[in-house]
């Protein structure tokens, strides 16, 4: 079997546990990291090549983003440029169809894949969301988050000036409703108002009920649980009152790395291009011969 050759491209909470599922998966060979700083290397990434530009690392077919949103476009289109696939958990979910169509372009000249946007919420949950609405066309759904620890808005927090560390708690209040707890740590001589003004007006969180708290140590209250509960009430045919729901209780960035790596599985089997996993056959995602896949599935 010729295993997929894969980089991770940046080493935070999302790549660590990348690591543990590109090791898990037995039709992947795992080539290296690349992160900005390669004097400091973890100890479980002792013996494992660590570089600065994944050019260093020979071949590689698929590069797992686990970089923060924010810098996902300008990323995963120098990298497509290289002919490497990519696969990203970007999560602004306003913007994907602008990031999929700029990725598109050089991801076709490049001969190369980018699965866009293949965390859990965008990602697996957008697949359910799909099938939902397959089952009942006409109808409303409802997606409600956590309560957990939302990496997106807290990287976004953690990223204004004069915040040393930051946690964004995501409390559903139903029907698609989410309140923002935020928690942070500020850096010496920051004020708290014009800091949690910055929070508050920053695009993850002008358009939710934000409540900001200064605390003395914001890794005393991390917790990386996080889940959902989807509710979509709708229409069969001619038919009323058809009621879907689907949960989970989960690690956060346990499952987007996991389903990170799925997409990169799916990236080999598609043409050049690049997509959103509600246009991939949920088949791609899964490792095995196809008949057998089909026979043990459907």
């Amino acid at each position: 079997m010729t295993k997929i050759k894969a980089a991770i491209v940046g080493y935070g909470n999302i790549g660590r546990y990348a690591l543990e599922a590109v090791l898990a998966a037995d039709d992947f060979e795992f080539v290296g990291v690349v992160r900005r700083n390669v004097q400091d290397i973890p100890v479980e990434l002792a013996g494992y090549n660590v570089v600065d530009d994944i050019e260093k690392l020979g071949q590689v077919d698929v590069a797992l983003l686990c970089s923060p949103t924010r810098a996902i476009g300008d990323l995963a289109e120098k990298i497509l440029s290289l002919g490497i696939n990519t696969v990203d958990s970007f999560d602004v979910h306003s913007d994907i169809v602008a990031l999929k169509n700029r990725l598109n372009k050089v991801a076709k000249e490049r001969d190369a894949v980018a699965i866009v946007s293949a965390g859990w919420d965008p990602g697996s949950d957008s697949i359910m969301r799909a099938l939902m609405l397959a089952m009942a066309p006409k109808g409303v759904t409802f997606t409600n988050f956590g309560p957990g620890m939302s990496m997106g808005h807290s990287v976004a927090a953690k990223s204004i000036a004069g915040v040393k560390d930051a946690l964004s708690v995501t409390i559903p209040l139903g029907t698609g409703v989410h309140r923002r707890m935020v928690y942070i740590e500020l850096e010496t001589g920051a004020k708290f108002d014009e800091v949690a003004q910055a929070i508050k007006a920053d695009s993850y969180f002008s358009s939710d009920e934000t409540h900001i708290r200064q605390v003395d140590s914001v890794d005393a209250l991390k917790d990386v649980g996080h889940g959902v509960h989807m509710t979509h009430k709708g229409v069969s045919g001619a038919t009323h009152n058809q009621l879907f729901e689907y949960s989970m209780r989960i690690n956060n960035p346990a499952l987007t790395s996991q389903f990170m790596v799925s997409a990169a599985r799916a990236t080999m089997k598609q043409a050049s291009g690049a997509y959103t996993v509600i246009e991939i056959p949920p088949v791609n995602f899964l490792q095995g011969e196809l008949d057998s896949l089909i026979a043990k599935l459907v």
